[in-house]
């Protein structure tokens, strides 16, 4: 039997919506270009499984990462790390989650 390393989604949603309604202030874009930053090392790394968001601007807004982490303590490490959680920028929530089925990456696409 194949044990796997637990997996999590935090949920996103911005703390202004003006933000991506207007644009965001030079201090939001710089956190949000470092949120970014964060989720790319922790892909290099192999922790980030997905991440991404919605493409409407309004308060139904959210993002999503799916990551793996060894226990719920490191999965709120992850997610309170990221810049633009820990600066206020967006809100999180954290959920335990498993990935059910994924596609290979050099699958043919529609």
């Amino acid at each position: 039997m194949v044990t796997r390393m637990p997996q999590y989604l935090y949920v996103l949603r911005p703390t202004r919506l003006e933000m991506l309604t207007d644009g965001g202030t030079p201090q939001e874009q710089k956190i949000v270009s470092d949120h970014f930053a964060y989720l790319q090392r922790l892909t290099e790394e192999g922790v980030a499984i997905l991440m991404g968001r919605t493409l409407n601007n309004d308060e139904r807004t959210i993002g999503l990462v799916i990551f793996n982490a060894v226990d719920d303590a490191s999965a709120h490490k992850v997610m309170e790390s990221d810049p633009a959680v820990a600066n206020s920028v967006m809100t999180a929530e954290l959920y335990p989650y498993r990935v059910a089925l994924i596609r290979e990456a050099n699958a043919t696409s529609f």
